[in-house]
């Protein structure tokens, strides 16, 4: 017997939740709000979820799991050079942080600081998937250095972690200011940088057409 149908009903929970709750948090989101807006009975909650922490980790588990589909289309397109594929990439994370939609927004700075002192399960899966991000982010960047299409820096996990506490750090400040400027920075800031460690391709950073909200 296929499995499909109670397949979709779970990932039906999860999506209808992660649009809620990257708009209005976790604690302030209720079962039965989740349920209502998946259009599925109270019954299902419990086949899938022991509890609401059990399902929250299960939540940022699948964020990630989509989120690095994501991640790896920019940071491991084929055909393009190491800088072009990190401009792409953090040029994907402005347009879809800058704007005004809750469904767009990073959950990671959503419920940082709530579920951290909520629940040490929830932390320990967003520490896990924040690690996947940077590992990423740093394979390309040792990908960049061996092809001489970057300079070499000594510890790219290091430069790759500053990286992503950077666009982090201005995502949660365009939260607190409403408005796109700490990522329009951020991402300035980003592309000068390329363009000091690029070796043989600054010029094709141009070739990548900024995604911008406004």
């Amino acid at each position: 017997m296929s499995t499909k149908p109670a397949t979709d009903t779970r990932l039906k929970i999860l999506d209808s939740a992660k649009v809620l709750i990257a708009g209005r948090g976790f604690s302030a989101v209720g079962l039965s709000e989740i349920l209502s807006a998946a259009a599925v009975p109270k019954g299902s909650f419990y086949h899938w979820f022991r509890s609401k922490e059990q399902f929250g980790e299960a939540l940022l588990e699948h964020h990630f799991d989509s989120y690095l589909v994501e991640v790896d289309a920019s940071l491991f397109a084929a055909g393009q050079t190491a800088p072009q594929r990190l401009l792409a990439f953090f040029s994907q994370w402005h347009a879809s942080q800058s704007g005004d939609h809750p469904q767009a927004r990073c959950l990671v700075v959503k419920l940082s600081a709530e579920v951290c002192d909520l629940s040490e399960a929830m932390r320990v899966v967003l520490e896990r998937g924040t690690a996947r991000v940077i590992d990423r982010l740093a394979s390309c960047l040792a990908e960049g250095i061996a092809t001489g299409e970057l300079a070499a820096c000594p510890e790219p996990a290091e430069v790759a972690q500053q990286l992503y506490q950077q666009w982090l750090g201005a995502t949660l400040l365009c939260r607190v200011q409403r408005r796109a400027v700490p990522l329009d920075k951020a991402l300035a800031q980003t592309v000068r940088w390329l363009e000091s460690q690029a070796v043989d391709s600054t010029h094709k950073l141009n070739q990548i057409q900024l995604q911008s909200p406004h």
